[in-house]
């Protein structure tokens, strides 16, 4: 199995953009505290990190989706050159709908269901006066949801979708999804701005 390090060196040496990386940091996020909340071992919680960190790593150099070396098939080769194992490249191919892969897999059917909720997350966080998930609730996602003027690029469909696919209610996937992007609250840029009173923190 890959070790998480030569995950992020493929994600960089991919991916220059810093808010594409922040994505993938989410998404990593997001997959492992799915993972931990399912009680999976420990490899089976690194192999759902890794899957996270690497689902759009050639998404910034090969973006065209109609080309036949477009994202995300043009990852799936490289990983597949590298060594990847297959029930990492069959999620990955599943995340996008256009690649008509089937979702068998809870793996696969959870990194379909964060890619967009995180984006839509982190788009809410940052437009809001302290920049802080700690203080973000349903509610206010759901406004942000419901708006489609907000976060263009986050398919509305697509979430519902996954939502069902992974049996839950869709402010169920948005509760959990707050709470698994809270737990990399500083690493994404989503902990708050710093005042004079000091950092935003969580509330009670």
């Amino acid at each position: 199995m890959k070790t998480r390090d030569e995950a992020m060196a493929l994600l960089r040496e991919y991916t220059q953009s810093e808010s594409l990386i922040k994505h993938a940091l989410a998404v990593e996020a997001a997959m492992r505290w799915h993972a931990e909340k399912n009680a999976l071992p420990a490899e089976e919680v690194e192999m759902w990190g890794i899957t996270g960190l690497l689902h759009d790593f050639d998404y910034e150099q090969f973006p065209n989706p109609t080309a036949p070396d477009g994202h995300p098939y043009k990852g799936n080769m490289i990983l597949e050159e590298l060594g990847y194992a297959e029930e990492i490249r069959i999620a990955i191919m599943g995340h996008a709908l256009y690649t008509d892969t089937p979702r068998d897999t809870l793996m696969a059917k959870t990194l379909f269901a964060v890619d967009e909720m995180s984006g839509l997350i982190t788009a809410a966080v940052l437009v809001r006066p302290d920049k802080s998930i700690y203080e973000l609730g349903v509610k206010s996602v759901k406004k942000k949801f419901k708006d489609k003027a907000f976060a263009r690029g986050c398919n509305r469909d697509e979430m519902r979708l996954a939502a069902e696919e992974l049996g839950i209610e869709l402010d169920a996937h948005i509760e959990n999804m707050i709470e698994a992007l809270r737990g990399a609250a500083e690493e994404l840029g989503l902990a708050g701005v710093v005042s004079l009173g000091g950092p935003v923190t969580a509330s009670a």
